[in-house]
């Protein structure tokens, strides 16, 4: 939302004053996103629905805060990334980690608490943007270590200021934004967030983490979307174990999480993503109730009607009603010499590769034997 600012260079910026000529661009990509399904923003949000023509679409609002490198956007190489607190990531304990981290990332800047009111305006104007434009809501990105994950977190927020030092104020910056947000859209406009599951046995305990999921369902929230990982550990393309075989039950990642919300906040829409490769696996997951929306990124990025071509389709079995991806895994040199960050980037440029395909109009595949 910041030019100054941004996770990667593909990233799209809004601005506060965006010209007559940008304001009609975000008008046609508003018209295109929602007349062919095949043209979707970000993850794809409307779960099962995804591949049915004329779907409304969301825009996902983020703001990388630490998470943004070095070459991004408009920042100076010498000048630092912005954060709740001067706390730089960990990428790992090898030499070549340490050389990324530093290189890339160096050590934020705690931000004033003017900076931090100038982002939730940010965030405020850019969800004008989007509704002007003709979008149908907007996700606040408060997951996969971004910004707004940075000040939940008592591991990279340790202000003792009104945002930081209990979970509450930690959670302030998200319920100024919801509310900033609110303010200048339409009741009708979908309003959702994301967030990472509980780090449970770290620095966030369950409960710090639910009675912030409180705070936040106090909040006009249509939904909230359940994820995990970030750039220091990428639980939404692995999960927990990788390793391990997931049984049916627990094709999803997050799903224990979700249960646990549920329990707390019955009356949340609850979404969750990441892991769902199967019909039965999504089926299962909302007969249990602990969700209510099925997320699909990685799958539907590969193919974007699976949801009408397979997983409503009654002509396909159930036990056919599945697709298998395989992690990218790069190269030798990525696999055994590489930074751990750039190999499991490699993943996560593969499936960002596959939608920009889908914006062009190009056919999309999941990753090849040995990727």
């Amino acid at each position: 939302m910041s030019s100054i600012y941004t996770g990667s260079p593909s990233n799209v910026v809004s601005q506060s004053t965006s010209p007559q000529e940008m304001k009609g661009v975000w008008k046609r990509w508003a018209t295109a996103a929602q007349q062919n399904s095949k043209l979707k923003l970000c993850e794809f949000l409307v779960a099962v629905t995804n591949a049915i023509s004329g779907t409304p679409t969301l825009v996902q609002l983020v703001h990388p805060g630490r998470q943004s490198p070095v070459g991004c956007g408009d920042r100076r190489f010498f000048e630092k990334a912005i954060a709740p607190s001067a706390v730089p990531l960990v990428l790992g304990d090898g030499m070549l980690d340490r050389l990324l981290q530093k290189v890339l990332f160096g050590i934020p800047r705690e931000m004033t608490v003017k900076e931090i009111r100038e982002v939730v305006q940010q965030f405020a104007s850019a969800a004008k943007l989007v509704y002007d434009s003709g979008f149908k809501g907007v996700q606040i990105h408060a997951a996969h270590g971004f910004l707004l994950t940075q000040f939940l977190s008592p591991k990279s927020n340790v202000r003792t200021d009104d945002y930081g030092g209990t979970p509450s104020k930690r959670a302030r910056i998200v319920i100024d934004v919801i509310r900033a947000i609110r303010s200048v859209v339409p009741s009708s406009f979908c309003v959702g967030i994301k967030l990472n599951s509980a780090d449970v046995g770290g620095a966030e305990s369950l409960g710090e983490s639910l009675e912030q999921v409180g705070l936040i369902a106090a909040e006009k929230i249509d939904f909230l979307e359940i994820s995990g990982g970030t750039i220091e550990k990428l639980r939404m393309a692995t999960g927990d174990n990788p390793v391990s075989q997931r049984t049916m039950r627990r094709e999803a990642f997050f799903l224990d999480y979700a249960r646990a919300v549920r329990a707390q906040y019955p009356d949340i829409v609850l979404m969750v993503t990441g892991g769902f490769r199967s019909r039965n696996g999504m089926q299962a997951a909302l007969e249990s109730n602990a969700c209510d929306l099925i997320g699909l990124g990685r799958p539907a990025a590969v193919w974007p009607k699976l949801a009408k071509e397979v997983l409503l389709n009654k002509k396909v079995k159930d036990e056919d009603a599945k697709v298998d991806l395989r992690l990218v895994r790069g190269n030798w040199f990525v696999r055994n010499m590489a930074p751990r960050l750039v190999g499991v980037g490699v993943d996560v440029l593969y499936y960002a590769r596959m939608i920009a395909r889908l914006a062009e109009g190009k056919p999309t595949y999941p990753p090849p034997e040995g990727a």
